[in-house]
């Protein structure tokens, strides 16, 4: 009987482990889409959406291993992160809005002229 308590648990965990590494991996792609997107982009709202894309990513890693060590630790972190990012983003919508109303246009190229 002990064996096959054993032999499920570590099926459960191997299941669960397994699960992880899918979520690890779309978290991975969507961080680099995010990383190219802000990069390679001259448009700042496209900009601040990648770098939307990856605070998510970076909050579904923390939700996979807040998953996989069932702790609520990566969820709580997580939940800040959706905070801290609500917040970043206004602040910078509201930057945006007051630089287009100044040059008429978003591209991070015209910004450069605000140095002295």
């Amino acid at each position: 009987m002990q064996y096959y308590w054993n032999k499920l648990y570590l099926e459960r965990n191997v299941s669960k482990a397994m699960e992880t590494q899918m979520y690890l991996m779309i978290g991975i792609v969507m961080f680099v889409a995010g990383l190219f997107v802000a990069l390679s982009r001259k448009n700042a709202i496209m900009v601040l959406v990648g770098i939307e894309l990856m605070l998510n990513a970076s909050n579904l890693n923390l939700l996979a291993f807040s998953y996989l060590y069932e702790n609520l630790q990566g969820q709580l972190f997580s939940l800040f992160v959706i905070v801290i990012a609500a917040a970043e983003i206004s602040v910078a919508l509201a930057i945006i809005i007051k630089l287009y109303q100044y040059f008429k246009n978003t591209d991070i190229d015209m910004f450069r002229s605000l140095h002295s």
